[in-house]
């Protein structure tokens, strides 16, 4: 990455702009053109750097429900594990931590009957036993914005 797409990054993070053309707004921001803006953001989707670009809403005042699940995963079957549970759209975060349970991962869907037959799913075609659902009792909303430029600006 250069420091074009960084600073692309700390904006994309912070300020989207609701807009019919938002990566002309950014280009202006960069002093460069849309189509290199969008260029930047197709190449850092496709190396992995960009994952999702979309809005943050609160599922819960629609209906939605949603929990985290934590599973322990043989060493061994991690990626196999893995590729099983992104398959779902409805797991938005799949991470791995050191600890017994060791893939920890967020399921939401319509309903909870749904979820729960999603994570029966995952169990039946990973063969495993040992995944905890955890729904939040109450819930803490943290913004994170990484700084990809390494000092306290953003632009």
């Amino acid at each position: 990455m250069d420091t074009i797409d960084k600073k692309l990054l700390n904006l994309m993070q912070n300020e989207i702009p609701i807009d019919k053309r938002p990566f002309k707004i950014l280009s202006e921001k960069l002093l460069i053109t849309e189509n290199e803006v969008l260029k930047r953001v197709n190449k850092l989707k496709s190396e992995g750097i960009i994952r999702r670009i979309g809005g943050i809403f609160n599922s819960r005042k629609i209906g939605y429900t949603s929990t985290l699940c934590a599973a322990k995963v043989p060493v061994n079957k991690i990626n196999e594990v893995a590729a099983c549970i992104n398959e779902y759209c409805e797991v938005t975060h799949n991470y791995l931590r050191e600890d017994e349970y060791n893939m920890w991962f967020t399921v939401i869907t319509h309903s909870q009957e749904s979820l729960n037959d999603i994570i029966k799913e995952i169990k039946e075609k990973t063969a495993l036993s040992e995944i905890m659902s955890l729904p939040s009792i109450k819930l803490f909303k943290v913004k994170v914005a990484l700084n990809f430029q390494g000092d306290d600006k953003n632009d």
